[in-house]
């Protein structure tokens, strides 16, 4: 993913500082980047540091390293901020006090069906903690435990229309659910039906971008970034479709730097801003 949204910087030309000015705007003197009501999170953190990385820009290692450290090891953390404390720190290369503790609390959120599910003692995974659970173990060169069973559990998460639900038996899948278990297939070698691919396409809205399902109103940046990752994952052509995804992107430009995460959004914030970055990284390819 970074290394696509590192091509956004020749998208951008000489907006590109604009976007690193707007992200530093948001990090808080504690350390850590804001999130919509301007507090430090860990989630927003994430993005804060993968905006920067994409647009090869000075990191604030020293602050983030002293306000990632006083999370430990994640012992009192939610599954979500769990993995997003790993991926913060491999993104700055500072090593967890104890990474056996980190798996450990990790694997508390492990479900019968052999995926990951946010709520600790879920019967059954969704695709977004699958998603989430694989990048904290792959950003520190670890293979997935109990492969088998987690693919399998991917499987189990296809909806009755063709993509993938968040959660099993559901009859319409949704664009961040098709896309985060075609993207984590991809990347375990698994098969992935022609299907997926169609179904997605199917998402895109008339006047450019991707919708979170076939039938929602509108597109939003969120939904247009993931598909077109995935669509690339696949190998898919999606050239027909560059003009009018470019045209939505820049409809969602705020000239202070950053990008509104659809039509009827009116904050700006750093998860939508690097997902401008990550679309803009792929409609250049």
């Amino acid at each position: 993913m970074l290394q696509v949204a590192r091509l956004s910087s020749g998208m951008l030309d000489d907006s590109a500082p604009l976007v690193e000015e707007f992200i530093t705007s948001q990090h808080n003197d504690d350390g850590g980047f804001r999130d919509r009501n301007g507090e430090s999170d860990l989630y927003y953190t994430v993005f804060g540091i993968d905006g920067l990385c994409a647009l090869q820009a000075d990191i604030p290692q020293s602050l983030l390293a002293d306000y990632l450290d006083a999370f430990g090891n994640g012992n009192e953390l939610d599954f979500i901020h769990l993995c997003c404390l790993a991926r913060a720190r491999a993104a700055i290369g500072v090593s967890f006090p104890d990474l056996d503790q980190l798996y450990f609390n990790l694997e508390r959120f492990r479900t019968p069906d052999g995926g990951y599910s946010q709520r600790a003692g879920a019967k059954s995974s969704t695709a977004y903690a699958c998603l989430l659970a694989y990048g904290a173990y792959s950003d520190y060169g670890k293979p997935i435990p109990d492969k088998v069973n987690f693919a399998s559990c991917l499987a189990s998460l296809r909806s009755r229309d063709g993509g993938w639900g968040n959660e099993r038996g559901m009859d319409q899948g949704t664009a961040t659910a098709t896309a985060a278990a075609v993207v984590v297939s991809h990347s375990l070698k698994l098969s992935i039906p022609d299907l997926a691919a169609d179904w997605l396409l199917g998402c895109v809205h008339p006047d450019g971008g991707f919708r979170a399902f076939p039938q929602a109103p509108m597109p939003d940046l969120l939904s247009t970034a993931v598909s077109l990752h995935a669509l690339e994952a696949m190998q898919v052509d999606y050239s027909r479709i560059k003009e009018s995804c470019l045209d939505f992107v820049d409809s969602l430009w705020v000239n202070n730097g950053a990008f509104h995460g659809h039509w009827a959004d009116d904050v700006m914030d750093l998860e939508y801003t690097y997902y401008g970055l990550l679309a803009l990284g792929h409609l250049s390819l």
